[in-house]
């Protein structure tokens, strides 16, 4: 098992990245705020608008260190990555799957599968602790719905069938994602999920949180020697990267989603950790972004049963794990791809 090293994140918005040495340097108006050796680094991922040198990103792609630019709000921008892992077989045997139309849609069904088996046990989950306080026979509708859409995806015969079924079964989930909500209910209001830019607290932290899941799975894709921009159910599209988006769909729910509901619900995210443009856009103060990486990174260091593997695996592993599975199936070691569906 790869052991998951340090991630940096650098959340001021004005700093710049530097090398001196074998070190980064985060500077701000000329002035050091921190030094860190590049060799304890796995990864750095900035949300600064000023970016880093030429000599840095040499440096971290030279020792394979991915170096990941977002936005202040949150927003992917770019991925810079040294040397690839893995083997040009794999990758000609991945291209040929997704150029398979037929091959594309058995593996697109495993992911939707884990995604809506999962997305239940989310609202399971809820009406199991919360029963008193939620609308139990709503949410159990959604529930037994999500369970039927499960048994109409391992029966679907195409891609466009299967994004009809996942669309419909995506929009009962977040129809009910509001109740799910059960502190903080007048500063956090779901709706429905917008974007780009988001327009209220809650798909703040829902675009923010899903930007990080991002870069971890691109980087599970990456590690194991695939392309994490030739997807399966996500078709090719310059400069998106539609494998791990792919991986994503099983792993939103369990990962990203319980994270925000906790965010709130835990009142360590607060209505005044966020702020409203003019044209109506929401974003998070700084100081919000750095609660909510610090969360993040804890929550990665907290364990569970796989229920393929049957070992205990920290969830930072668990796109790890999955990228993994994956490559081994593309590779013919696996009859079929095993989403992770959490018990």
């Amino acid at each position: 098992m790869k052991k998951l090293l340090n991630t940096l994140y650098i959340t001021t918005e004005n700093a710049y990245l530097s090398l001196d040495g074998e070190n980064i340097v985060i500077l701000q108006n000329k002035e050091a705020l921190g030094r860190f050796p590049l060799h304890q680094l796995e990864s750095v991922v900035s949300f600064s608008r000023l970016g880093a040198s030429p000599a840095l990103m040499g440096k971290c792609a030279e020792m394979n260190i991915s170096l990941c630019f977002h936005s202040p709000q949150g927003r992917f921008l770019s991925r810079i990555v040294g040397r690839e892992y893995g083997n040009v077989i794999l990758r000609k045997s991945q291209y040929r799957m997704s150029d398979n139309l037929s091959q594309s849609h058995l593996i697109a069904k495993s992911f939707l599968i884990g995604k809506i088996y999962n997305s239940r046990c989310v609202i399971e989950r809820a009406i199991r602790d919360y029963p008193l306080r939620l609308d139990i026979e709503k949410l159990q509708k959604v529930s037994s719905f999500l369970k039927n859409s499960i048994h109409a995806i391992s029966s679907s015969s195409n891609l466009e069938q299967l994004r009809g079924i996942e669309g419909e079964a995506a929009s009962l989930y977040f129809s009910v994602f509001n109740d799910l909500i059960l502190q903080q209910k007048n500063d956090f209001i779901f709706l429905g999920r917008n974007r780009r830019p988001p327009k209220d607290n809650v798909n703040a932290l829902l675009s923010f949180v899903y930007s990080l899941l991002s870069n971890q799975t691109a980087w599970a894709l990456t590690s194991v020697g695939l392309d994490s921009y030739v997807g399966f159910l996500h078709r090719d599209r310059p400069g998106r990267a539609s494998l791990a988006l792919d991986l994503m769909e099983e792993l939103r729910s369990i990962l990203a989603d319980r994270f925000v509901l906790s965010l709130i619900n835990t009142k360590m995210i607060q209505g005044k950790d966020f702020i409203q443009k003019e044209d109506g856009a929401v974003f998070m103060t700084e100081d919000a972004r750095k609660t909510i990486l610090s969360a993040w990174q804890s929550k990665k260091q907290d364990s569970l049963s796989h229920p393929f593997l049957e070992e205990k695996v920290e969830w930072g592993m668990i796109p790890y794990t999955q990228a993994l599975l994956l490559s081994r199936y593309i590779r013919g070691d696996l009859d079929a791809y095993p989403p992770f569906m959490w018990k």
